[in-house]
């Protein structure tokens, strides 16, 4: 038998930053999800009712999307073999992007592996050194790692600030010169971790006011919100509006992948400068296939009744948690503030059964821990009602 490896250098330094995240409260782990049914999960021989899921509509588990998937392995194979721009650029790929731009009411749309993958590759394909970005200071963190790779100048708006906002985009203005900036706003429509709204109506007026372009990120309002469901700038009737739409395919949509949706020049461009699109194996035929199959339910009769039975469930959770008379989100954050707390808390519920992980530093700031109830058409009103008893609302919900 050999004798055991010592630990280089490397791993003794890793492991005293991993001992100082534990006595933090930040230590993480993954969870092996060993099955899922509906909203339930396996995990350690448990079945838990998962509240974490951003599953919205729970069409990652409808048939006609599995089904998608199925004849796309069988007619495709399970990998697409390639990039797109040397001869991975399958049929269904085209398809795809046929529907989502007629989804979102743009004129073309680009298919991207991952919502992370479309921000990286967009972002730094329009803006530079000699150009300026400005971003909501909540916006999701693929956004402000593809700022950062950019290498444009980054200025931060507090949260829907649109005052801040305002005195950015004034300070562009001034940097003037023989060649305008490329201003460029970016900011989600449903934010991730808070489930609140941006002011999308103002703050499109502002960056028209200034020559500058957005950049909206629909991945929590897709598939809920707008007669189409299309997200936040289809309810207000603002898509035309709105320069770039990136969103992701693994959430209401319930598959996987992201996308860009905006001109026809827009895309054009994008195939030839967005690296993550230029230098990544196109989309598998699967994944592919089952979003297709599920921007269909959600822009039919069965995805309107659908998206109606998540927010019914919202307005519950809303009610009790953060005592509001209406749901604005499927994205109820109970904010416990203290890591260690948040982390004793999401237990509690574990041992009761229900999933709800702890959201901790880095995902939000020191001092901000929370859990993040996030709701399903497919929990049933009694799911709902037990996780409100015992989180310790049922006094709440009863009045509700």
């Amino acid at each position: 038998m050999s004798d055991p490896v010592p630990a280089s250098r490397l791993d003794q330094e890793l492991a005293a930053q991993l001992s100082e995240f534990a006595a933090a409260g930040l230590r993480r782990e993954l969870r092996r999800v060993a099955g899922r049914h509906g909203t339930t999960v396996t995990i350690d021989g448990r079945p838990l009712v998962n509240f974490s899921s951003n599953d919205y509509l729970g069409l990652s588990m409808h048939p006609a999307l599995k089904e998608a998937a199925a004849r796309a392995v069988a007619d495709h194979g399970a990998g697409s073999a390639a990039s797109r721009l040397v001869c991975g650029s399958l049929a269904i790929h085209h398809e795809l992007e046929e529907h989502l731009a007629e989804w979102c009411g743009t004129p073309a749309a680009l298919a991207f592996s991952s919502g992370f993958a479309a921000a990286t590759g967009t972002i730094p394909a329009l803006v530079g050194s000699d150009d300026v970005v400005i971003l909501d200071k909540l916006t999701h963190a693929c956004c402000i790692d593809a700022a950062r790779l950019s290498g444009a100048r980054i200025r931060v708006f507090r949260h829907n600030d649109l005052t801040m906002l305002a005195d950015h985009l004034r300070w562009a203005d001034s940097l003037g010169g023989e060649s305008r900036p490329r201003v460029l706003v970016i900011t989600e429509s449903v934010f991730s971790m808070d489930g609140d709204r941006a002011p999308l109506r103002e703050l499109i007026e502002l960056k028209e006011r200034h020559g500058a372009f957005l950049l909206l990120d629909e991945a929590h309002a897709a598939g809920l919100l707008g007669p189409g469901r299309a997200g936040l700038a289809d309810a207000l009737g603002l898509r035309s509006r709105v320069d770039i739409h990136l969103g992701t395919l693994g959430k209401a949509v319930g598959s996987a992948g992201g996308f860009i949706a905006g001109s026809r020049t827009l895309v054009d461009y994008l195939i030839h400068r967005a690296r993550s699109f230029v230098f990544s194996t196109a989309p598998v035929p699967a994944a592919t296939a089952a979003a297709m199959a599920g921007v269909a339910v959600i822009r039919s009769v069965e995805g309107e009744r659908l998206a109606h039975q998540a927010w019914r469930h919202a307005l519950t959770l809303s009610k009790a948690i953060l005592q509001t008379p209406d749901a604005i989100s499927t994205i109820i954050p109970w904010q416990l503030g203290d890591e260690r707390r948040a982390v004793e808390e999401s237990l509690r519920l574990r041992e009761a059964g229900f999933l709800a992980p702890a959201i901790r530093y880095p995902t939000v700031a020191r001092g901000q821990a929370r859990i993040r109830f996030t709701v399903s058409a497919a929990h049933t009103g009694d799911q709902v009602k037990q996780l409100l008893v015992h989180a310790g609302f049922g006094n709440m919900w009863t009045a509700s």
